[in-house]
């Protein structure tokens, strides 16, 4: 193993890493996307498609419990900690104990899952749904429960390797679990129709750990079996994990009840909402994912080393990057939503009604797009702080918040499943709000002059931008969808940079500079 303390990386190098990381998002968004538009065409908008996405929901909801940004927020902070004492050996002791209290944990509870999965369709996932469609769920669900354990063990990988401030793999580990959907998708759904998607994202979840491997053998793993909780660092990972559970937790509950209420609606409905989330959730990981990833560890750093002054900087110069690339996108995403819908699914199975259904969706998420990226990087603060219970407290009160809200939006929406989405956005607004303020008091303020005239210029000129794709747009009508899409990404990116840049805003010129030197830096 490379041994070394870990540092903090500086504006220029946080810039290139959240470049790195964007773009292997980038990379599996497009994935993304190839399998959206695959499992589309192969199955349209129907209920074979909605068992799938129900039956996902379990297996997904145990891994993000057991292993998914809980583990992460919880185990990067102490293993980091090792590492800045120069203690390599109380590291991978952490990090062995830990992953086998993963994998046990993982393995029970997807054991446990299978064996009572009738009944946790029927009652919980789509009760609404008929015996059949139950019957269908709770077969793809059980096959889907292995991923528990693979994730689990990707995800502390992940956290080993974005803790030695490795992010290339870990961010392409994504990209690999599209590709095994892909694969599943392309090849097996002709033979074994629904079920050859289960088969793809267990040789996703697979090719999830396994592009890992390499990097992780490059810096030396010392992992080996422990089965103790008195291994040093344990009962704190533990310890902070516990609140991050149960905000994680409560993120699935909202999911479940999205989930139970879209069962008694128009088969399709829950397709729609889904991939409309997916769509959104893939931009999320280019512009907020990336950001919170490349400077959750220099944050954990200034952290311990109680820096208050250079973690306010440091976090202010993160929300400014958020949101000057989520507010422009967030009015594009609005504007080019049935465009980008119909080029990426309309084949196939799936209808023109399908992609009105599922743009109408996105279009909704979209105006939740910066809070969902702000939150990226909000709660990570406070988990560089070795703070995991406020956050997941304010997460409560949005799981209710969403909750009372879908309960009443579903009967006074036009299309019910768009009650769901707005609930979802409202909720997330006010809990981004809620984190943006009490960390501003916490940290004694957050840039606030520099930030909020960012906010008002970066805002300005999305909304101009949205006017003039708007009119372009109208001016195309009758050319395909593709051609529409694609000056209208050309044009609003063109004009959003310029006037962004006229109206003097630092991101506008950093950015894009930021992207030239990484690429001089290149040999012939």
């Amino acid at each position: 193993m490379t041994e070394h303390k870990q540092r903090v990386l500086s504006g220029q190098q946080l810039r290139q890493a959240t470049g790195t990381i964007a773009a292997a998002f980038v990379l599996s968004g497009a994935l993304g996307v190839v399998r959206q538009g695959v499992i589309g065409a192969r199955f349209g908008a129907g209920s074979e498609l909605d068992a799938f996405y129900a039956a996902y929901r379990i297996p997904e909801m145990l891994f993000t419990l057991v292993a998914g940004g809980a583990l992460g927020s919880a185990f990067i902070p102490v293993f980091g900690r090792f590492l800045s004492n120069d203690d390599a050996d109380g590291a991978w002791r952490l990090a062995s104990a830990v992953i086998t209290l993963v994998t046990l944990t993982a393995t029970a509870l997807a054991a446990l899952a299978a064996l009572f999965g009738p009944w946790i369709t029927s009652t919980l996932l789509i009760p609404e749904a008929s015996p059949a469609q139950q019957a269908l769920t709770t077969r793809l669900m059980q096959i889907m429960l292995s991923t528990v354990i693979i994730f689990g063990i990707s995800g502390l990988v992940m956290g080993i390797l974005n803790a030695n401030q490795h992010f290339l793999t870990p961010a392409l580990a994504p990209s690999m679990n599209n590709l095994g959907l892909i694969l599943g998708a392309l090849f097996l759904t002709a033979r074994f129709g629904v079920y050859g998607l289960v088969i793809g994202a267990v040789l996703g979840a697979l090719l999830h750990v396994g592009i890992q491997l390499p990097a992780l053998l490059r810096i030396g793993p010392r992992l080996r079996p422990i089965v103790s909780l008195d291994t040093p660092g344990v009962r704190e990972v533990l310890r902070l994990m516990g609140p991050r559970v149960v905000g994680s937790g409560v993120v699935q509950v909202n999911f479940l009840v999205n989930t139970a209420l879209a069962s008694g609606m128009a088969a399709g409905s829950f397709t729609a909402l889904t991939v409309a989330f997916s769509l959104m959730f893939t931009v999320l990981g280019i512009l907020g994912q990336s950001v919170g990833t490349a400077v959750f560890p220099s944050l954990v750093v200034l952290g311990a080393r109680e820096d208050l002054t250079g973690f306010r900087q440091t976090l202010a110069g993160a929300m400014r990057g958020v949101l000057f690339m989520s507010l422009p996108a967030f009015v594009g995403m609005v504007v080019l939503a049935r465009p980008l819908v119909a080029v990426i699914y309309e084949h196939g199975l799936w209808t023109p009604n399908d992609t009105i259904a599922t743009a109408w969706a996105f279009q909704l998420y979209a105006l939740g797009l910066a809070a969902f990226a702000l939150q990226e990087v909000l709660a990570r603060a406070f988990y560089a702080l070795h703070d995991t219970a406020t956050p997941v407290a304010i997460a409560v009160g949005g799981m209710i918040l969403n909750v009372a809200l879908s309960l009443s939006l579903i009967r006074v929406v036009q299309q019910p499943y768009g009650g769901l989405a707005i609930s979802n956005v409202l909720a997330t607004t006010a809990e981004s709000a809620v984190l943006w303020l009490v960390l501003r008091g916490r940290l004694r303020g957050l840039e606030d002059r520099t930030l909020f005239s960012m906010i008002a210029r970066t805002l300005a000129a999305s909304l101009a931008m949205g006017a003039v794709v708007l009119a372009v747009s109208g001016w195309l009508e009758g050319r395909s969808w593709l051609f529409i899409l694609i000056v209208g990404v050309a044009v609003g990116g063109l004009f959003f940079e310029g006037l962004a840049f006229a109206l003097g805003l630092p991101e506008a010129r950093d950015m894009p500079m930021s992207v030239l030197r990484r690429f001089r830096k290149r040999p012939a």
